[in-house]
């Protein structure tokens, strides 16, 4: 079984080392990944200059581009064999909520996905320094990588989200499939000037503030759970079909 591992906290990142060394368990992994940080690049390509890919001496390939793009050359061009699965982390950070939306590593996952391809995207909701907690999950990870790529009909157009608690592993009470729940950030708009006295804004920080009942991502993860959420691709609100059509928008 072929294994395609990205990320979008780049190619240095231990959280990817830790996936790609998971994922041995299971099969032949083959890792490209971002040459830098490319947090919140959703799910963007890059269009207006050309690709790069370095191959490194560990065989892993740096890209200088998205996680989308990582994936999208991955599966044109630079593994020889179609893969089983791609998964997509460690991510330094949670992605739970309107996450989904931003994340890079949600995204590398989704463009699996689109391209016919079961994937994944895992992500850890304690802080990026706290390697010695991360690690902890090795052995917690690699019997829940074994369990997934033993699904037989992997659903289609669906990618799994998986965030770990901020606990050790050793602490985990266990793991929830969860819905999304909903944040919203205040006072995440930080106004200064630079060093010339220009007015500019900085994106991030500030509180962040979560909605959603026990069946949501960041209650599971809050109690201590590894939260599990089957994401569509598929953005249509059915239920609202019929309604927007008696609006007689067509003219």
């Amino acid at each position: 079984m072929d294994i395609l591992v990205s990320n979008d906290d780049g190619i240095l990142a231990p959280g990817l080392a830790l996936l790609a060394d998971v994922c041995q368990s299971v099969g032949r992994v083959t890792v490209i990944a971002p040459d830098r940080e490319q947090s919140g690049t959703s799910h963007s390509l890059t269009m207006h200059r050309p690709l790069r890919p370095a191959r490194r001496p560990d065989g892993s390939f740096q890209v200088d581009g998205t996680p989308t793009d990582c994936v999208l050359l991955a599966l044109g061009t630079l593994m020889p064999d179609r893969p089983s699965f791609v998964f997509s982390g460690v991510n330094h950070g949670p992605n739970m909520g309107e996450d989904v939306l931003y994340s890079g590593t949600v995204a590398a996952a989704m463009e699996g996905v689109t391209l016919g391809v079961p994937s994944v995207a895992i992500s850890f909701a304690g802080p990026a320094s706290d390697l010695e907690t991360l690690h902890s999950y090795r052995d917690l990870l690699t019997r829940l990588v074994q369990r997934i790529v033993k699904v037989g009909d992997f659903p289609p157009e669906t990618l799994l989200n998986v965030n770990l608690p901020p606990c050790g592993a050793a602490a985990v009470k266990g793991i929830k499939v969860t819905s999304l729940g909903s944040r919203y950030f205040s006072e995440s708009l930080t106004r200064m000037k630079d060093p010339w006295g220009r007015e500019i804004y900085w994106i991030g920080g500030g509180s962040i503030h979560w909605t959603g009942g026990a069946e949501t991502d960041h209650f599971a993860v809050a109690e201590g759970y590894i939260s599990i959420t089957p994401l569509h691709m598929d953005l249509t609100n059915y239920n609202l079909l019929e309604t927007v059509r008696g609006w007689s928008l067509e003219g």
